[in-house]
């Protein structure tokens, strides 16, 4: 009988062997066996006092063999999805979750923890072991070790839904994102659009075969329609189509409905939260936090946007008369914001993301973001094309160091069909010791960006190439740490509104001079980025800042308001918090239709629930980070150094606070966010 690939031991996955019938099979034997394994090691420690070597080394050697075994499926489950994948991702969600609940309600495995720390071996770890014994001991406890027998059971059972309906949410989400198309027969239409938007149009209708266009709520399709078309009522189209995806609204209306999933998950989160003893889900969450409470975090959004709303409105009331005197909009409608705002901002600083693309040629912006972190960093990259991959467009990337590879990851770029949507940063392979040798981190690397067409490069927008330097940030955390122990290795055991802070600090790099020479050059000629076009691009950094800075403030309190003051909201409940929110801070029309919280992934497919202001959060850091390399100079090797060493090496070692005083000297400054977004001073 053929053996199957995820129980064998590969540097990399072997992504060409994997099929949809090995999954559950592997999931079962490394399941039993970790069970068997583990109840052999609380035996032991029964019997003789716990030490590293004889407790924490081999359960994270379990942990990191089933981690290495999922990992390839999860990402195929996300970036390669298809039914059969699908029904065996699923058929695993069940396991997975009963054995984490499992372990994390072992009580003779807690008290072997509780052993090591109150024992004689407590003296020999270092400050890496202690931490990773204390956070072990913490999640425990909110694993609920500590609940009588029947409400143990029941937070495994509340711990099996949860994560099938984030499965299902994720997978409804998709579905509908994909059922939905609009194909036309000629361009008539679709004046506006520029010819890029336009090539990947046609390239959309000639892969399934049709002639013309088709307009699919892919980003790379649906953004460019509601930026650029100037028929207004194909906006329309476009917008509503995207707006409704997944709800009792749309096209599709009702065919892919996530709201009673979101009815489900939310009452399930309250009741896991109250079974810790949480009085709210959004306590329970920030447990593991910097923010200290749901009151502190959201006096923090609040206090931003006190700062914010004036300037969105008075923004907001710019486009209005722009609109009315240049564009014969006697009102906005939201499907005209995107089109208008682009006209204005053509009119007030002469460019558009057209004028960029042929500086942002695809190979060109990745060889540029290698040169910017080896500048950065002191690391060098290697293709290597004899990784084992999953599709032709993936390419594997090796960095080096000192002539030996430190780390890797595949780099996944463009959107296709069965490919969730959006940009993210996932673990591949988490660096670690085991035994005498030692795992070096891997990570995936997706985004969705546009194809490219014919034999020409794909060529990126300013915002796309923002956007890879921002989940390169996530995975130079996780593959320049410098740590061994996996659970506070990369951005294991970092706070979570801690997490983006490298990634948005990165972003920095694309709206400078010294760091766009590196990153664009014309896609004919190989010319850099003109200093006219440069001025520009910067002049434009701000436009509208206030209104994108309210519009995330939105999502934010929306996201922390739901998981803190509603225990078990209906569908109209979700509804009227989200309206109630966009009353007292939104500055833009709304349409009535409009169901962006059935497409909230973030909060209720990811890990962002009752963290979402994470994002703002951390954007206090990293301007405040990075306003140490505008001091010193954004290539400065001594600051690079010390980002990399306080920051990037440490993972989860220490309190993200620390860190972030270890590196800037001093606790964070909210004043260079606001500099650097453009809020003026209230």
């Amino acid at each position: 009988m053929p053996r199957n690939p995820l129980l064998e031991t590969h540097e990399l996955p072997p992504f060409e062997a994997i099929r949809p019938e090995h999954v559950v099979p592997a999931i079962d034997e490394l399941l039993a066996e970790n069970r068997h394994a583990i109840e052999a090691l609380v035996e032991r420690a029964e019997s003789e006092p716990p030490r590293w070597e004889s407790l924490a080394a081999p359960l994270e050697s379990l942990n990191d063999r089933l981690s290495r075994a999922w990992s390839p499926v999860s990402h195929l489950n996300g970036t390669m999805n298809n039914p059969e994948l699908r029904e065996a991702y699923q058929a695993c969600l069940g396991k997975l979750s009963e054995y984490s609940t499992w372990l994390g309600q072992h009580e003779g495995l807690f008290r072997a923890w509780q052993a090591l720390k109150e024992g004689a071996a407590w003296e020999t770890l270092d400050d890496a072991q202690r931490r990773t014994v204390e956070n072990t001991l913490r999640d425990f406890r909110l694993a609920g070790v500590d609940l009588p027998t029947e409400k143990k059971r029941r937070y495994g059972e509340i711990k099996a839904r949860l994560s099938e309906l984030s499965n299902t949410f994720s997978n409804q989400l998709l579905d509908a994102t994909q059922a939905w198309h609009l194909d036309l027969a000629d361009e008539s239409r679709l004046a506006g659009l520029p010819e890029s938007a336009l090539a990947t149009l046609r390239a959309n209708a000639e892969a399934k075969g049709v002639a013309g266009y088709r307009i699919s709520l892919d980003f790379p399709s649906f953004f460019p329609v509601v930026t650029y078309a100037e028929d207004r009522e194909l906006r329309r189209e476009v917008y509503t189509a995207f707006v409704t995806r997944a709800s009792d609204q749309g096209p599709h209306a009702g065919q892919y409905d996530n709201a009673p999933l979101m009815e489900e998950i939310l009452a399930l989160r309250h009741e896991l939260a109250e079974l810790l003893g949480f009085a709210t889900y959004a306590d329970y969450s920030l447990e593991t936090k910097m923010a200290e409470s749901p009151a502190e975090a959201q006096t923090f959004l609040e206090d931003l946007a006190r700062r914010a709303v004036p300037q969105a409105r008075e923004e907001f009331a710019e486009l209005e008369a722009f609109a009315r005197e240049r564009l014969g909009m006697a009102e906005l409608a939201p499907w005209d914001i995107g089109y208008a705002s682009e006209k204005l901002r053509e009119e007030r600083h002469d460019i558009n993301e057209e004028q960029l693309r042929p500086y942002f040629p695809a190979p060109q912006v990745v060889d540029g973001l290698f040169r910017v972190v080896e500048r950065l960093f002191g690391v060098t990259f290697a293709e290597d094309e004899s990784a084992p991959r999953y599709h032709p467009d993936v390419r594997f990337f090796r960095i080096m160091e000192q002539g030996e590879p430190i780390a890797g990851f595949y780099l996944d770029l463009y959107a296709r069909e069965g490919k969730r949507g959006g940009a993210w940063m996932d673990e591949c392979r988490v660096r670690r010791h085991e035994g005498d040798s030692l795992q070096l981190p891997v990570a995936y690397l997706t985004c969705n960006f546009t194809r490219p067409v014919g034999e020409r490069p794909a060529l990126l927008t300013h915002d796309e190439v923002t956007t890879l330097f921002h989940e390169f940030g996530h995975g130079l955390h996780h593959m320049l740490t410098r740590q061994t122990i996996a659970d506070i290795s990369g951005i294991n055991g970092v706070a979570w509104d801690a997490v983006e802070l490298p990634s948005q600090f990165m972003e920095n790099y694309c709206w400078e001079r010294e760091g766009l020479d590196l990153i664009a050059g014309h896609v004919d000629s190989g010319e850099p980025l003109p200093a006219e076009l440069l001025e520009k691009l910067q002049a434009a950094r701000n436009f509208q800042s206030a209104m994108g800075m309210v519009r995330q403030l939105e999502f934010s309190l929306f996201d922390l308001r739901l998981h803190h003051e509603l225990a078990a909201p209906s569908a109209a409940e979700i509804q009227a918090l989200l309206d109630a929110v966009r009353d007292a801070i939104s500055v833009v029309p709304r349409a009535d239709f409009n169901r962006f919280q059935n497409g909230f992934g973030h909060i209720f497919a990811g890990g962002y629930a009752a963290g979402y202001y994470s994002y703002k959060w951390a954007e206090v850091l990293s301007a405040d980070a990075w306003s140490a390399f505008e001091e010193a100079g954004i290539f400065d090797p001594e600051t690079g150094h010390r980002f990399r060493t306080e920051i990037l090496e440490r993972g989860g070692s220490r309190d993200a606070a620390e860190l972030f005083q270890a590196f800037r000297g001093r606790a964070p400054s909210v004043e260079p966010l606001l500099r650097h977004s453009g809020i003026r001073a209230s």
